[in-house]
């Protein structure tokens, strides 16, 4: 079966627009320019005819999504949506934080993707839970999807899906409520839009 998933970040939370670390742990909600990025993408894309929205288990992303409350479109909470674990670093941003964050991501980007922040998730677990959750968009009936979830998550979610190794998680940027939309035929995903914000520029 041919597929089309819309895949978006969150809104922008308080967290987001301070430099503090979230994480699976921190339940933020988004702000009020988190809210009008949300409706800036319903706006844009409330005709695309999407038959089903998968959310993480976080409220950020099910506050995004929303406005399309409207549609009475169904949605589904998976885990396997969820942002990575930070472990120890959830919730702050002092300076021996960053220092210890930024650390990891270099050994992320030398390939060491078993490793974790202190008490958080690696790279290669929260893979594993998204496979569950890529078999299950592939098994399922929808042929058009929109799927919102978090900027860590989605990074290593594309290196999945895209068959590339997880230290190159970071050439794929994001924004809140950025769009990454691919198409999904014959086995294999491809991407159509990379990173795409015009929706926000008006």
């Amino acid at each position: 079966m041919e597929k089309e998933i819309f895949i978006i970040r969150h809104g922008e939370t308080d967290f987001n627009q301070l430099g503090i670390v979230q994480g699976k742990g921190v339940n933020s909600s988004i702000n009020e320019k988190g809210a009008a990025q949300a409706q800036a993408f319903f706006d844009a894309y409330k005709n695309e005819g999407f038959e089903k929205i998968y959310i993480s288990q976080l409220q950020r992303t099910a506050q995004t999504v929303a406005p399309f409350a409207t549609l009475h479109l169904p949605t589904q909470v998976h885990e396997g949506l969820d942002e990575i674990s930070w472990g120890i670093h959830e919730g702050k941003k002092d300076g021996e934080t960053f220092k210890d964050f930024y650390r990891v991501l270099h050994q992320w980007e030398a390939g060491e993707t078993t490793l974790s922040i202190e008490g958080g998730e690696s790279p290669e677990t929260v893979q594993a839970r998204q496979r569950i959750f890529i078999n299950d968009l592939i098994q399922s009936p929808e042929k058009k999807v929109l799927v919102c979830s978090h900027g860590r998550a989605i990074r290593i979610l594309l290196c999945t899906m895209l068959n590339e190794p997880l230290k190159n998680m970071d050439t794929f940027p994001h924004h809140n409520v950025s769009l990454y939309k691919l198409s999904y035929s014959e086995g294999n995903f491809k991407v159509i839009l990379f990173n795409d914000i015009g929706h926000l520029n008006g």
